[in-house]
């Protein structure tokens, strides 16, 4: 997903995307602590009266950002597949692909990646109760209009933990491939993609704020590189 561009000063136009983008650039630098209305306001140089006709509140606003977040995640994980030789891409190559390219957005991008799957809060002196002030299944499935966050490059969503997460569908749909790469072909293990989920996102945590985090690039791509190998070998158990 291209990254919106809003310069230093909001002069006129989509003010509402106006908004988006600097909300993205403070996520960008801090995560979603940082995503606040009134700064985004002040970053293009309007009143916050008027960047509350366009978001009733921070939940709102952030609720923007983690939708551009999701799709930015999802993006990271199809360019790791392009980068790959696609002539001699196995269905299993491009599971482990994907999931190196969901790492890769963690560590490179800590902010956004946080933001992707932050829970909103009221914002201090903005309007309270609003629909947005806490995130729910629904706002997860809906975010960004009626077609949700999949109306990207691809990725379909099956089943309520991935609801509206592309990175989900992608790695669902990997699965799949892989299951009906086999000889014989078989069905795909029983939950297998929030497996495979919790493992990557698991392991993206522990990369950026857990016990893993001071590790030396070598010693963590071979982690990651261990994590994946455990990932993909778990698709053959029977």
């Amino acid at each position: 997903m291209a990254a919106i561009s809003v310069g230093k000063t909001y002069h006129h136009g989509d003010l509402r995307n106006a908004l988006i983008g600097a909300a993205v650039d403070l996520a960008t630098e801090g995560g979603p602590e940082r995503v606040v209305l009134r700064e985004a306001a002040r970053r293009v140089g309007v009143s916050p009266t008027a960047a509350y006709r366009h978001f009733e509140g921070r939940g709102a606003l952030l609720a923007a950002v983690r939708e551009h977040a999701r799709h930015a995640l999802a993006d990271s994980m199809e360019d790791a597949v392009a980068r790959q030789r696609a002539d001699a891409l196995s269905a299993e190559a491009r599971l482990a692909a994907l999931c190196r390219g969901y790492v890769a957005f963690a560590v490179e991008q800590p902010g956004l990646y946080r933001s992707a799957f932050s829970a909103p809060r009221t914002e201090p002196g903005g309007p309270a109760g609003s629909a947005h002030d806490t995130d729910t299944d629904a706002d997860c499935a809906t975010a960004g209009g009626a077609a949700g966050p999949a109306a990207g490059r691809g990725g379909s969503e099956r089943g309520p933990a991935g609801a509206g997460v592309r990175a989900f569908g992608l790695l669902t749909d990997a699965l799949d491939a892989v299951a009906a790469a086999a000889r014989p072909p078989r069905a795909p293990r029983p939950a297998a993609e929030v497996a495979a989920w919790s493992a990557v996102h698991g392991l993206s945590l522990l990369l950026l704020e857990g016990p893993l985090r001071r590790l030396p690039a070598q010693r963590r791509d071979d982690v990651v590189e261990s994590t994946l190998a455990m990932v993909v070998s778990g698709t053959r158990a029977p």
